[in-house]
């Protein structure tokens, strides 16, 4: 019976761990080359005098306000988004009534929520 040897001699070894060596050493040069690349293409940092400036009437407060749908266009036809004012989003405007809604009194509000859900 004849035995053959499978394992690698010890030059096949030292090839293969040079070959990974080199492979890891050019992995690391790209990266950091890469990196250095996408640096160099960032902009640079705004300089005081580019730096954003409070507007003249004082800093923009919040509006709280009620907003409702606008009505949708009349037409024989069906419209398509890109046929509809705003590209396809429902616009809104300020609502006729600026109360906020409330829950009805001895409602929790949430569906679900176990309450008896009559008055």
């Amino acid at each position: 019976m004849e035995t053959t040897d499978l394992a690698a001699g010890r030059g096949a070894v030292g090839i293969g761990l040079a070959v990974g060596v080199v492979v890891v050493g050019v992995l690391i040069a790209a990266f950091a080359l890469g990196s250095r690349r996408v640096r160099r293409g960032d902009t640079a940092r705004p300089r005081p005098e580019e730096q954003p400036r409070m507007p003249e009437g004082g800093p923009v407060r919040e509006t709280r306000e009620q907003r409702e749908p606008n009505e949708m266009p009349r037409s024989d036809r069906r419209l398509t988004p890109h046929e509809m004012d705003g590209r396809g989003n429902s616009g809104t405007r300020t609502g006729t009534s600026q109360e906020r809604p409330r829950w009805d009194e001895g409602s929790s509000g949430g569906f679900g929520s176990g309450g008896p859900g009559t008055r």
